[in-house]
């Protein structure tokens, strides 16, 4: 609304539809309880397409158009993106879901409906809660708790340093590579897509840490939406740990479904497909996001033909017996499929990604040398000490739990972490108003 007022009426539109739609549902029985569900799925999708899609689809149709000669005048719509759609779009539909399967009642109190599509903390980016989650807190009495506060103050603390101290930095140098691929080859292209890893993961976890923090002050509690997900040892582990919220969204409502009832090999592997290529083009109307969508459903694939091969080979290789070492090299392998997945993500066109994955190691000694990054070595090495100390904390955290690192330590001690964070945040934060990457999702 700060740029564009009248785009509330986005909101409100998809609130009164979805609010009537869900009370019909649990009126109705048979095929007038699925009418009333269609409808309300291609509502919400029909606003999602026209905002987020119909340029995508529009360009290509055009090209196909001028390829075949065929005469194709439909001009494209000149509007912006509202922030965070496709986060509110999809917590609408698990409700009316919800409702439909007869897992949630349907909610009367219209202000309370609202409230649980606009909450402000996860509206722009999410988590995407259900509403078996939080639709109840919204009736629930929250008194002060002064530890509750504390909790909250320090995960937003966190989330601040991940955002300002990692992303924002890392970005620096992502940007200026990225932006211009064909302009460096070796090194800077892997220290960038390395860098790119992080900076979305701090980026993104940086702000559902803010989220969960600013909604924990007030005494709501939001789903955890990541989980170490660079210590995966699989690609399943890895969408287990990375956007929880969205990847049991689309395990739910579109993998379940797909998979049905009659399970078959060729039915999996065709669902998991699908499934990451509507997550790739969810993340963003670009062949580039719809690539790396299908990248990572070929991971899925192939590690399920894989898994036998694998295991004979860790049986015959003696790596099974060493199982911390095995682990350790499962984990190096995971995230190096990932970043190759992130430079499909980050690239600005199909192009400038395959520029990019065939030049990762063309020219590298001479491109270590390369001091035209962004970056000054001090700030490169700046970069990669957070990164560490971020890992080191949040692996340590998955241990031990925040109760037992810091709560139970005497209070000048905890002062001082605090105190030391906010120094680093004031000190070495790069305050140029870079915006959150999945605000424009």
């Amino acid at each position: 609304m700060s740029f564009i007022p009248v785009y509330i009426l986005i909101l409100v539109a998809l609130i009164l539809i979805d609010y009537t739609l869900a009370i019909l549902i649990d009126k109705n029985q048979g095929k007038k309880r699925t009418l009333f569900l269609v409808l309300s799925i291609i509502s919400t999708c029909l606003v999602l397409f026209i905002f987020k899609y119909f340029n995508f689809f529009n360009a290509n149709f055009t090209e196909l158009a001028t390829l075949i000669h065929w005469n194709y005048s439909i001009s494209s719509l000149s509007l912006i993106l509202p922030i965070g759609l496709s986060f509110h779009t999809f917590q609408s539909l698990s409700y009316v879901i919800e409702v439909f399967l007869g897992r949630q009642k349907p909610e009367k109190n219209l202000g309370i409906y609202s409230l649980y599509v606009m909450f402000y903390p996860q509206l722009v980016a999410g988590p995407i809660e259900r509403p078996q989650n939080l639709l109840h807190q919204f009736y629930e009495h929250h008194k002060f708790d002064y530890a509750q506060v504390i909790s909250g103050l320090r995960l937003m603390l966190w989330g601040f340093f991940k955002k300002v101290v990692i992303a924002d930095r890392l970005a620096v140098l992502v940007n200026t590579v990225y932006n211009d691929p064909t302009s460096h080859s070796g090194f800077p292209l892997i220290l960038a897509t390395v860098f790119f890893a992080f900076q979305i993961y701090c980026d993104f976890s940086g702000y559902t840490d803010i989220a969960r923090g600013a909604a924990r002050i007030m005494g709501f509690r939001l789903m955890k939406n990541f989980d170490n997900p660079y210590f995966s040892k699989s690609i399943s582990e890895f969408w287990n740990r990375w956007h929880i919220s969205l990847s049991s969204w689309f395990r739910d409502y579109l993998y379940t479904p797909l998979i049905g009832k009659r399970l078959s090999m060729k039915r999996l592997y065709f669902s998991l497909i699908i499934v990451f290529l509507v997550s790739g083009i969810w993340h963003g109307a670009n062949w580039t996001f719809a690539i790396w969508g299908l990248l990572h459903g070929g991971y899925l694939v192939i590690s399920i033909l894989t898994q036998n091969a694998r295991n004979k080979v860790a049986d015959k290789t003696g790596l099974s017996k060493h199982p911390l070492l095995h682990n350790i090299l499962k984990i190096v392998i995971i995230f190096i499929l990932a970043c190759l997945g992130w430079v499909f993500f980050r690239a600005n066109t199909v192009t400038d990604a395959f520029y990019i994955l065939t030049h990762l190691f063309t020219n590298f000694k001479a491109s270590l040398f390369n001091t035209n990054l962004g970056l000054t070595y001090i700030e490169v090495f700046l970069g990669l000490s957070s990164i560490v100390f971020m890992i080191l904390v949040e692996y340590f955290i998955a241990k031990k739990s925040v109760e037992t690192l810091i709560d139970k330590r005497a209070l000048w001690i905890r002062w001082i972490i605090y105190i030391l964070l906010i120094v680093a945040i004031l000190l070495f934060g790069v305050f140029n108003n870079t915006k959150f990457i999945y605000f424009q999702f």
